[in-house]
């Protein structure tokens, strides 16, 4: 049997993970969703105002890694869907892990947390 597993494209230098991530702000909970063209996709309950959505970008990427949110950050992409993120103290394959329990399960991983009106 075969299995096809989401590939996200990564490099790791001077101990951090950097990746891709495609973030939809706004969505009706903040989880990991999968793959999008390479990147990591992660629906965000937080609106894209103010900071808001990086900050809970930031706090769902350590929920699901089971890291510190002071490991990880946003190195571009502040104000765009599409951002570049470091990790300290982790590696592709808990990368792929994570997206791979997100994936098979059909279930998501991070905050659950409900967007409020």
């Amino acid at each position: 049997m075969r299995y096809s597993l989401p590939v996200i494209n990564c490099s790791e230098k001077d101990g951090k993970l950097t990746f891709k991530v495609h973030v939809v702000p706004r969505a009706s909970r903040s989880e990991i969703a999968g793959e999008h063209n390479g990147a990591l996709r992660v629906r965000l309950a937080a609106p894209p105002v103010d900071g808001a959505a990086n900050e809970e970008l930031i706090r769902t990427l350590a929920r699901a890694l089971k890291l510190p949110r002071s490991a990880i950050e946003i190195a571009a992409g502040h104000r765009s869907k599409l951002k570049t993120v470091s990790v300290s103290g982790t590696n592709a394959k808990a990368l792929a892990a994570m997206v791979h329990v997100a994936t098979e399960r059909g279930r998501t991983v991070g905050d659950h947390a409900t967007k409020e009106g």
